[in-house]
């Protein structure tokens, strides 16, 4: 799939790595406050406790995050993605 760098959506200072498919390509430094409300239940806390790195370089895994901390819950599918892409993120 083509990716392009296109400026983030809310700053239009930072160039996003996106694609076809992201129409409102947003960057970490924007995310960031979202990203940083504090998590409950220590069995998601675990979870999310990844290098920030990880989240800098990958949307998905921010947008699961966003998720989660919205509505409370993910489903199994969600969860196992999540560990698929950080263990993938690992291994490179």
């Amino acid at each position: 799939m083509a990716s392009y760098k296109q400026k983030c959506i809310r700053c239009k200072k930072n160039y996003v790595l996106t694609n076809w498919r992201n129409k409102f390509p947003v960057c970490y430094d924007c995310e960031k406050k979202e990203l940083s409300r504090e998590i409950e239940d220590p069995k998601m806390k675990e979870m999310f406790n990844i290098p920030e790195e990880y989240y800098k370089d990958n949307s998905f895994l921010r947008d699961i995050k966003k998720n989660y901390l919205r509505y409370n819950n993910l489903s199994e599918k969600q969860i196992e993605a999540f560990k698929k892409v950080v263990e993938n993120m690992e291994t490179k």
